[in-house]
């Protein structure tokens, strides 16, 4: 635990022998430092939901979103392409340089990354925790292999795959659009083919979705997410990022701080939940005053 006098700096754990260390440097061959900012309260898992184009996952998605507006939040995606017109920094994707996100990359600081075109685009652990503390349920729309990923990573997440009735309904669905050539419905459909067979994967999707009919299949992810629509009126409580008063000093009993500020005031700070999340967030803590 990091100790600095400053006035409104927080708590930072360093991870000595997480699993995010440990895959750190199996993966880097090297020693590895990292710290991770405290934060007061657990957040709900992320949901990692997967499926091929055109089989209604982004439908299913809006719903969830609108009907549950102040529960479900997305990630603000990274890409090294330029902005386009109306598109904001940090709105619609984070723009970064080419040689800023590979380095990131290199450091563990994303969860998925794929290169589209020539450009990399890619999913940010940060990114994900900025929704966790405004107190929502982060929502990434990926696609398997970046499911594949986001699962080999420290980040433990809620797996959902979409998928269509029949191969044949899935093209069907395609063609309907009426948008898109024939030649970008073939290359729709041939990832849409490695798509399927590939999330029947053992060990990989914790719940598959056969969206036969879109509201049955929609109540059927609401039952997964145990939600009901009486849940929305529930206020919640954004994740706080503990901050450590100007002057103070430490002790500790057991899985307690002690954090010793002025005469009277003794607040203690409960590790006994505590959940590593370097290189972004340490969750699951829990302060109250003696």
């Amino acid at each position: 635990m990091k100790h600095n006098s400053k006035s409104n700096e927080s708590i930072w754990f360093l991870e000595v022998d997480t699993q995010f260390v440990r895959d750190q440097k199996k993966k880097l061959e090297k020693e590895v430092v990292c710290w991770s900012k405290g934060v007061i309260g657990n957040a709900d898992r992320p949901l990692v939901i997967s499926g091929p184009s055109g089989v209604g996952k982004g439908t299913l998605i809006n719903m969830l979103m609108k009907e549950f507006p102040s529960m479900f939040g997305f990630s603000v995606s990274h890409t090294t392409r330029a902005p386009r017109e109306k598109e904001q920094n940090g709105v619609h994707y984070h723009f970064s340089e080419r040689n800023v996100m590979e380095e990131d990359i290199r450091s563990g600081k994303f969860l998925e990354y794929a290169a589209v075109h020539g450009n990399l685009y890619g999913t940010s652990i940060e990114a994900v925790d900025v929704v966790a503390d405004a107190g929502k349920r982060c929502i990434l729309d990926i696609d398997v292999q970046g499911a594949r990923s986001v699962r080999a990573s420290s980040l433990e997440a809620t797996f959902i795959f979409v998928c269509p009735p029949s191969f044949e309904e899935l093209e069907k669905r395609l063609r309907a659009r009426g948008t898109e050539t024939e030649e970008q419905i073939q290359k729709r459909l041939r990832n849409a083919k490695a798509e399927l067979e590939q999330g029947s994967s053992p060990g990989l999707f914790d719940h598959i979705l056969v969206n036969n009919d879109l509201e049955a299949c929609y109540e059927q992810l609401k039952n997964i997410l145990g939600i009901s629509k009486s849940m929305n009126t529930v206020p919640i409580t954004p994740n706080k990022v503990f901050d450590l008063p100007v002057d103070f000093s430490l002790s500790k009993i057991n899985e307690k701080i002690l954090i010793n500020h002025g005469v009277a005031e003794q607040k203690v700070l409960d590790l006994s939940s505590m959940k590593g999340g370097a290189p972004g967030r340490t969750r699951g803590l829990d302060m109250y005053v003696l």
